[in-house]
């Protein structure tokens, strides 16, 4: 009998559950929004990723290399701050390919995006070296910068 009574319990309580969960309500298209980020009937678009490799030399000497990783900080900030990157970081653990960070870049043009990566002083002086992607992805993507700003106390 106590046994029955648990399983009715537990039967009603799911239940009220589920129904105090809100309907999630469909949101509205924008199609405002949706043309000025150039998206697609999918609400896409084309971009460019860059991978950051291991570059082919090695500074040892750690105040020229904190100057280009400054350099390397200060370029991101100055692509992002001109719309061009929109997706910039490390990895966080080494792998096979000597993959180091990525970009993504607003712009569907590799050529493009490599005259971008190539402002890099980091790339410049051969400590990362890169590959490019064709991406598709979601063409809201360069809206979370805005955002972030407001959930980052410090900048590296």
């Amino acid at each position: 009998m106590k046994l029955k009574v648990l399983i009715t319990l537990s039967i009603l309580l799911t239940t009220l559950s589920f129904a105090q969960e809100k309907k999630k309500e469909k949101v509205k298209f924008n199609q405002e929004l949706a043309t000025s980020l150039g998206a697609d009937q999918y609400g896409m678009k084309a971009y460019t990723i860059v991978m950051l490799t291991t570059g082919s030399t090695k500074i040892d000497d750690k105040a020229k290399m904190g100057a280009l990783m400054k350099g390397h900080m200060a370029n991101i900030g100055k692509l992002a701050d001109e719309g061009k990157i929109i997706v910039a970081g490390p990895f966080l653990e080494k792998n096979k390919e000597n993959y180091r960070g990525m970009f993504i870049f607003n712009t569907k043009s590799k050529e493009e995006a490599e005259q971008w990566v190539k402002t890099d002083p980091a790339v410049q002086a051969g400590v990362f070296s890169y590959e490019i992607f064709p991406w598709y992805g979601s063409a809201a993507l360069p809206m979370y910068l805005k955002h972030h700003e407001e959930i980052s106390k410090e900048n590296p």
